[in-house]
């Protein structure tokens, strides 16, 4: 526990620099060092990694792809289809096609932090808080809730330890907490800017308890492909946590969904 405990308190001391330093490159230069970590981790655990000539573009693709307007790399992943023409004998195309698919989710998923935070020169902050928020706060209000009123299990095969109870409670935390995180941010922003806000808190709860369903749904899915793979966890960089993919495959769904929901809600006033 106490491992665990200061694993994610050195996390969390990264992620506070890495946002305050949100409008200079370095949040760029993050997500791209995290999208690889996450790109090798899928692989390995797929066991791909051996597939160098696919890997590395595959790896330098989604390293860049945070500094680029989306669509701008379309014709340097075509070079990934060259290694079938050389390594046709050992790569079959079942490893293409999954090399392709995880370069394609991680880079575009990822990118999508880059969006919110692109999206509004004053808000745009606060997106990318929510981007992440809306992966962990979920995962953490299910746990507190499962541990405490847990009985049925959501999904035994898939992840024994979420439960029914676990779940609603994830949901409902996090709408609420979302509620207050923006009500803190309505009260702090005034006061370090020059700019006020009304928020829309129904907007504002819908979206963080759909998020919250969202996201187990990408901890769900990153859970069957684990046990298809027969590993515990992607990796163990975050000890006590496992991989980057571990932390962060709640986030490659809850992005892009939180970036679509902003084109449909208007929180901000």
């Amino acid at each position: 526990m106490v491992i665990r405990l200061v694993s994610a308190f050195v996390g969390a001391v990264i992620a506070v620099i890495i946002l305050i330093f949100h409008n200079t490159v370095a949040l760029n230069i993050a997500i791209g060092i995290i999208s690889v970590i996450m790109m090798y981790e899928l692989l390995k655990a797929a066991r791909c990694i051996k597939f160098r000539l696919t890997c590395i573009p595959a790896f330098i693709f989604v390293g860049i792809s945070p500094f680029f307007i989306t669509g701008k790399l379309t014709a340097y992943r075509n070079i990934i289809l060259i290694a079938v023409i050389i390594q046709h004998k050992t790569l079959k195309y079942f490893r293409l096609m999954f090399i392709i698919s995880a370069m394609l989710l991680i880079s575009m998923s990822m990118g999508c932090l880059i969006a919110l935070n692109s999206a509004s020169s004053v808000h745009g902050l606060m997106y990318l808080i929510m981007g992440l928020c809306g992966a962990w706060l979920a995962d953490s209000g299910a746990y507190f809730a499962g541990t405490f009123l847990g009985k049925r299990k959501l999904c035994p095969e898939v992840s024994p330890k979420k439960t029914v109870e676990g779940f609603i409670g994830g949901i409902v935390v996090t709408g609420l907490l979302f509620m207050l995180i923006n009500f803190a941010y309505s009260k702090i922003l005034p006061s370090v800017s020059d700019n006020s806000v009304e928020i829309n808190y129904l907007a504002v709860g819908l979206i963080g308890m759909i998020l919250a369903v969202v996201g187990t749904i990408g901890d769900l899915s990153a859970s069957v492909l684990k046990r298809q793979c027969g590993i515990k966890d992607y990796g163990n960089i975050m000890p006590g946590h496992g991989g980057l993919m571990d932390r962060f495959d709640s986030v490659i769904f809850v992005a892009p969904c939180l970036f679509a929901l902003l084109q449909v809600f208007s929180i901000y006033k």
